[in-house]
């Protein structure tokens, strides 16, 4: 059993839920957002979402690997940023689509 931290864009609302089901059903424990900003419409202050973004670091801190939503491979600035945390902290980092880009 794993603890997994997913990351990505929340416009990506539906591919989150099922990785959450899909690795939750393969026994791990799987740590996500706390809302769908983008994908809800849900306006945020800078302060929420600075907010937001360290909470996010203290998930990956807290899991043994991050899994990447990234469908189309998108990954955007914040998940760049989140993907080198995760790394410059020996997390493992696994991807729901593989880009040879």
């Amino acid at each position: 059993m794993k603890v997994i931290t997913l990351c990505g864009s929340t416009r990506f609302k539906a591919a989150y839920l099922q990785a959450q089901q899909d690795l939750t059903l393969k026994g791990n424990i799987v740590i996500s957002v706390g809302l769908f900003g983008h994908a809800d419409c849900i306006d945020l202050t800078p302060e929420t979402k600075a907010m937001l973004d360290e909470m996010h670091l203290r998930k990956i801190d807290m899991a043994d690997e991050i899994f990447v939503i990234n469908p189309r491979g998108y990954v955007g600035e914040s998940t760049k940023r989140e993907i080198a945390y995760a790394k410059g902290h020996g997390k493992a980092v696994r991807y729901l689509e593989v880009t040879t880009s």
